[in-house]
């Protein structure tokens, strides 16, 4: 996998500020990849009261979901915790995890945010372009914009806005739990990371991807 290393990460918010305005010109926001046989989850978790961070990679098969490939890394937490900024904190370690995995996935989701974030530049943007990969962000919590009701019913889902763009989509992918936040992170559009992120879930709110992953991060 070829990453690309654009800029240091212990910096301050300033400097992240430039560094996410000006990275962000170069995201694709249409499907650009070809046949998908292999999907990634990538997912963060902290260890020794958030001095270490520890980022796991879990590839699975698709459309079958079966894992066949993971990876952990962990490296000195150099970025503290500020809502916006988690790729500072987090991609480091997320990025040498994939550096080890030996099957290439070719569609990482990233738990996070893709382009719904307040510079349109959250962790699934970040990784997605270092790494030249298609991306998609799911959160499980919203950061920013608006959104209607969704309907209660697995597959609806409605529009995220903030300041008259559409960022996003709100996902019910169980009825009776609460949605999920699917944004586009780099080259594929917003319509079809919600039928990938269906695709990678079974019968639980989170996707295989997702829940593997954080499996692995949580130890």
């Amino acid at each position: 996998m070829q990453i690309q290393h654009r800029h240091e990460w212990a910096l301050t918010t300033d400097a992240a500020i430039a560094i996410q305005q000006e990275l962000r010109q170069e995201i694709v926001t249409q499907d650009r990849f070809g046949v998908v046989n292999y999907v990634a989850g990538i997912d963060v978790g902290f260890e020794e009261e958030g001095t270490i961070t520890r980022a796991a990679v879990a590839v699975l098969t698709y459309p079958t979901l079966q894992l066949c490939d993971h990876a952990i890394a962990r490296r000195p937490t150099t970025f503290p915790y500020i809502p916006g900024f988690l790729s500072f904190r987090e991609v480091p370690a997320v990025l040498d995890a994939l550096e080890t995995v030996k099957t290439t996935p070719d569609l990482l989701l990233c738990d996070g945010q893709g382009l719904a974030h307040p510079r349109r530049f959250g962790i699934a943007c970040h990784v997605g372009l270092l790494t030249n990969m298609p991306a998609i962000g799911v959160a499980k919590s919203l950061l920013v914009g608006k959104h209607g009701e969704v309907p209660d019913q697995r597959g609806a889902w409605v529009s995220l806005q903030h300041k008259g763009d559409t960022i996003g989509a709100v996902l019910r992918t169980r009825p009776q739990t609460k949605p999920l936040y699917i944004s586009s992170g780099h080259r594929i559009s917003l319509e079809t990371a919600v039928a990938y992120v269906m695709g990678c879930t079974t019968k639980y709110r989170l996707p295989e991807t997702t829940r593997h992953a954080h499996k692995l991060a949580s130890g």
